[in-house]
């Protein structure tokens, strides 16, 4: 984003340094500063609507055409028609640009050298590396980013469910097991279909449906769609934590509304473990990873309170 803010501030830099540069050279021209007063005011809108992009770049060769100095503008119009533009329409325009500039500089030139060719197709390919290369390091951390989602989505739907199956099968609970197994499968239909899970309940009520003691704290306030499922899959882990390791007796998830926060605590009396002394494999080391990553999305802050046989307290808060 601060590219964009920088090659828009750069443009109307260098509309007023060739607007000054052509006054202190051939005086004032209403003709031509009129007509880079009205490319000043069409840009916005050349950002803004790409409908009116061909505005923008027709005003600016006219420009050109009357007075060359304004050449220097090519370069943010250039980002501008490969940032909105399929490559197949940005690349010839950019060409035209391209062109433009170096007729330009011929016509002011009194003698004509290679680099008042070179120079400006030079810059043009920079300016097209830079902008291609930025866009593919764009796409890999989104694809990064979006893998990293889908693990952890995974992590607190499917996989824990089918830990959770696994362990009461164990214990000859066949009929819980079955029902976690439909509960899990219309789970993966939801994420498969990228709905929510909370299927129009209350964050509260859903809190319920996976633990029997639940404490709400503080006057409920809405909260973002992409809040409540990030607490509710906070939750969702920590307590499949519980189950599998912590051989609790009890366990308790608090939900507290405070006034520019929201804070989930799940706290057991089970085992405990030592927090630094956990690493990805050993069982909690992703769940506790998956939920770190969760919260720092959000801009929020997860805290683990544990040691050896004095259970657990996890707790999460993420600004409102």
């Amino acid at each position: 984003m601060w590219l964009h803010r920088a090659m828009h501030a750069g443009f109307y830099v260098l509309l007023a340094a060739s607007a000054a540069r052509y006054v202190a050279y051939h005086g004032v021209d209403p003709t031509v500063l009129g007509v880079a007063a009205v490319l000043g005011a069409a840009y916005p809108l050349g950002v803004r609507w790409t409908g009116a992009l061909p505005l923008v770049l027709v005003t600016w060769l006219a420009l050109v055409w009357l007075a060359p100095s304004f050449g220097w503008c090519a370069i943010p119009l250039f980002f501008q028609c490969l940032r909105q533009l399929r490559p197949r329409h940005s690349v010839p325009i950019a060409a035209v640009l391209t062109l433009a500039v170096v007729f330009g500089q011929v016509r002011l030139a009194d003698t004509v050298e290679p680099s008042l060719v070179l120079g400006p197709i030079g810059v043009a390919v920079i300016t097209a590396a830079v902008f291609f290369d930025r866009r593919r390091l764009i796409h890999q951390a989104g694809v990064l980013q979006e893998r990293q989602r889908l693990a952890r989505e995974i992590h607190d739907t499917l996989a824990q469910g089918l830990s959770s199956i696994n362990l009461l099968l164990e214990l000859g609970d066949t009929r819980r097991a079955a029902e976690v197994a439909k509960e899990n499968l219309a789970e993966a239909r939801r994420f498969v279909r990228d709905l929510s899970p909370l299927q129009g309940r209350s964050l509260e009520d859903a809190l319920r449906g996976l633990c029997d003691r639940v404490e709400v704290h503080g006057e409920p306030y809405p909260l973002t769609v992409q809040t409540e499922v990030a607490l509710l899959r906070v939750a969702q882990g920590a307590l499949a934590n519980v189950r599998e390791h912590a051989e609790a007796h009890a366990v308790v998830v608090t939900l507290s509304y405070l006034g520019d926060a929201v804070t989930l605590d799940v706290c057991d009396d089970g085992r405990g473990f030592d927090p630094s002394a956990v690493t990805p494999g050993q069982g909690r080391g992703f769940g506790l990873a998956s939920i770190r990553g969760r919260v720092a999305e959000l801009g929020g802050t997860l805290s683990v309170e544990s040691a050896p046989g004095e259970g657990t307290a996890l707790a999460v808060t993420v600004p409102t």
